[in-house]
């Protein structure tokens, strides 16, 4: 007879592993293009009845994103963050970030 009445054949040995915690990663893509290559478009959204300007998706290393977005702060006199490849403005501002970024270089999808 069996020690453990219990027992139903589960195996817990250390290869074992909880579906939930095994995150699956999202594909991040680290090719890095020019400004020419890009092909962005904006995104609206409302954070605490405030609107946010998104712009994505950017293929820059993470120095010239973060340069990128203090000039366009700077220029803009508005507050904005980086999240995962876009960049994130508060207030309801695409002709202006259009304007700076086609003078940057950038193109966007119509």
């Amino acid at each position: 007879m069996k020690e453990n009445l219990f027992d139903m054949g589960a195996n817990f040995d250390d290869d074992w592993s909880s579906d939930n915690k095994e995150q699956v990663s999202k594909k991040v893509s680290t090719e890095i293009k020019l400004p020419e290559k890009h092909q962005l478009h904006f995104a609206k959204e409302k954070r605490r009845g405030k609107v946010v300007t998104i712009i994505k998706p950017f293929y820059l290393d993470k120095t010239t994103l973060q340069a990128l977005l203090k000039t366009l702060k700077k220029k803009l006199g508005i507050g904005g963050t980086i999240k995962d490849a876009s960049l994130e403005f508060q207030g309801d501002i695409p002709e202006p970030l259009r304007k700076h970024l086609e003078a940057l270089g950038y193109r966007f999808k119509n």
